[in-house]
């Protein structure tokens, strides 16, 4: 006989001197034999069956990992390196992702939808949300409050949801601090400084003051890049090869054995 075969009944102790269908246990605990193993000549289906019989119990169905739990991103990075592309880009290609839209105090934009693009709210609705406790996370930016829904996180995570929450550094440093590592925050650059600065310039949106204010700052926010979990670039033209690692870096955290759980 095979090595093979006095491998599997040294395992289930069989030569222990313990005969089949004996419902006493081998000396190390393990389970013996409760039937004779099916001859090699049998087709799949009695090989199965017979294998079955043998250990005295039928195999599962079952899935041997469990479902993995829903995940939030926390996308960050300087103005400029193209988080909002990144995001709308993500939500096209991958199902089962939630982008949390942010609460504001400021105004409605023309073109802005309510709902999608931001809740607006009043500066007296804002506060009372947070009086209520009602944000995960909040500041004031340029004499605005912006902030992040709880109960919008909740209910898609209770559908299996991925959430994706999009901030500057300053609020992924205070999700940090909230969070801590039950979340995945990435940190988003372009290619090279120079690349974001010509980004910049390009969008035309701000005058040089403001601009040299923007370059400045983002200068001190590559300096955060360490405290994030993971660095994608989003270089020029070549926006699916981030979202591509974007996605990724779900897929790997899907696959993680200690999953990463969000109590909110």
């Amino acid at each position: 006989m095979s090595p093979w075969f006095f491998a599997c009944n040294r395992r289930f102790g069989v030569l222990r001197g313990v005969g089949f269908g004996s419902a006493a246990r081998t000396d190390d605990g393990r389970r013996p034999l409760v039937a004779p193993l099916p001859p090699p000549t049998s087709d799949k289906a009695e090989m199965y069956k017979g294998l079955e019989a043998a250990l005295g119990t039928p195999f599962s169905s079952d899935p041997l990992s469990p479902p993995p739990n829903p995940i939030v991103l926390v996308i960050s990075g300087p103005s400029g390196v193209g988080k909002d592309a990144v995001i709308k880009r993500l939500l096209e290609v991958r199902e089962g992702i939630h982008f949390v839209v942010t609460a504001t105090s400021r105004p409605q934009r023309p073109g802005e939808i309510d709902g999608k693009d931001y809740y607006f709210v009043t500066k007296e609705e804002f506060l009372k949300m947070v009086e209520r406790s009602e944000l995960l996370e909040y500041a004031l930016v340029y004499g605005d409050y912006k902030g992040i829904p709880k109960q919008q996180i909740r209910d898609y995570m209770a559908k299996d949801f991925d959430i994706v929450l999009r901030v500057d550094i300053q609020g992924a440093a205070t999700l940090r601090s909230i969070l801590g590592d039950s979340a995945v925050f990435i940190f988003l650059v372009a290619e090279s400084e120079a690349a974001l600065v010509k980004r910049l310039v390009a969008r035309n949106t701000e005058t040089p003051e403001m601009l040299l204010v923007r370059i400045a700052t983002a200068k001190e926010e590559f300096k955060h890049m360490r405290k994030f979990d993971y660095v994608v670039v989003n270089a020029e033209g070549k926006l699916d090869n981030a979202v591509k690692l974007v996605e990724s870096i779900i897929d790997a955290e899907k696959a993680r054995v200690w999953q990463r759980k969000v109590q909110i």
